[in-house]
């Protein structure tokens, strides 16, 4: 299994479990969550690698959760699902950074296309961390 943490917030039970299942197959490590605030409450919140939320969800959305990390300087690749595509919604999360925006039923391969993505931006913009113990010379 993967040290690669991908957190999944949806807050439909079953299609949460099942991508939870998928991204296992996959062989990620996997957290799920049922509404934005538990994951920003959550400890795995700092470890997630690439976050998989669904756009309309109540409190906070999907697109929200991306600003408001961006915003609190926490950004985190992000791909977005939804039963509902906009075009509209669709653009303005591209515009704002989301890695992808894709509609339920997911395509397999479109979301391994886009958690690869997400991967190699996560990598490629690594996240402050601060020094080590000991390596504060």
């Amino acid at each position: 299994m993967s040290d690669l943490l991908i957190s999944i917030i949806d807050d439909d039970q079953p299609f949460r479990e099942s991508m939870r299942r998928l991204m296992r197959s996959l062989g990620y490590t996997v957290a799920a969550f049922s509404s934005a605030a538990d994951f920003l409450a959550s400890p795995h919140l700092s470890e997630t690698a690439c976050l998989i939320a669904d756009v309309h969800m109540a409190a906070m959305t999907g697109i929200e959760l991306h600003r408001h990390l961006v915003k609190t300087a926490r950004p985190i690749p992000t791909i977005l699902v939804t039963a509902y595509p906009s075009d509209v919604e669709r653009a303005s999360a591209l515009k704002d950074g989301v890695v992808c925006y894709l509609r339920k039923p997911i395509d397999e391969q479109s979301l391994s296309r886009c958690l690869r993505a997400g991967l190699v931006e996560r990598l490629r913009k690594p996240r402050d961390l601060p020094p080590a113990p000991g390596d504060m010379n």
